[in-house]
């Protein structure tokens, strides 16, 4: 079962009542785990760019749509290397400034996951 974002706000996103302070991704089973961001800052030095080894993390077999919450101000962007991966496995992506995101996953219907970075 999808679950619902409740609220977000710098710094922390609320989930089925849950406060989390971290940057979250939200898998099909409904789960949600913190962001591996060491993934892409590996690569770009910050994780404001989603690397090929963080889209293949996010990404689950069946997923049909990725929801990127890019942050308070719009900053985070897929690489090349990701967007390709995923358009490869047929898993359309919607970026959006995490307030707007929040609204989007909320509607959202079908095989969604999400990645949802809750500051800049």
């Amino acid at each position: 079962m999808k679950p619902k974002i409740e609220d977000m706000s710098f710094g922390s996103i609320t989930i089925d009542g849950r406060e989390i302070e971290n940057d979250v991704i939200i898998r099909l089973d409904g789960s949600v785990k913190k962001r591996k961001k060491k993934l892409s800052k590996r690569i770009y030095g910050a994780s404001h760019t989603i690397s090929l080894d963080e889209a293949r993390y996010v990404y689950e077999e069946g997923a049909e749509l990725l929801i990127i919450g890019t942050g308070q101000y719009d900053l985070v962007r897929l690489s090349d290397e990701a967007r390709a991966y995923l358009a490869k496995h047929n898993c359309q992506t919607k970026l959006a400034a995490t307030p707007d995101a929040v609204g989007i996953w909320n509607k959202a219907q079908g095989k969604v996951i999400g990645l949802f970075h809750v500051t800049c």
